[in-house]
């Protein structure tokens, strides 16, 4: 059995908990869907990840359309937070997850 892969739910739960607390501080409902569907499907590929590391299309997909969805706001506001750590987060996760395909 492969070890938990502790790294995609750390990144899933600091997605889930940016929703939580992008509503909490702006009243953003936007940001509190978003959080729980892509924090949730980030914690759901961390479990697939997890059992078998080379099944990772689940958390590979959430984090590129995070990354998009990021890197496209960070360009239009210039700001580090929210958009700006998602960005660079994300971009880890993904050249993470296709080290790990391309092993």
């Amino acid at each position: 059995m492969a070890s938990p892969d502790y790294i995609s739910y750390a990144y899933g739960i600091i997605v889930l908990i940016g929703g939580i607390s992008g509503f909490a501080k702006a009243g953003s409902v936007a940001s509190l869907i978003s959080g729980l569907i892509f924090g949730g499907l980030a914690i759901y590929g961390a479990t697939i990840t997890s059992k078998n590391p080379k099944n990772c299309a689940v958390c590979l997909a959430t984090a590129s359309i995070l990354l998009a969805i990021m890197a496209f706001r960070y360009y239009r506001s210039q700001k580090m937070m929210p958009a700006g750590l998602i960005t660079f987060l994300s971009l880890l996760q993904v050249t993470r997850l296709m080290v790990i395909l391309n092993d």
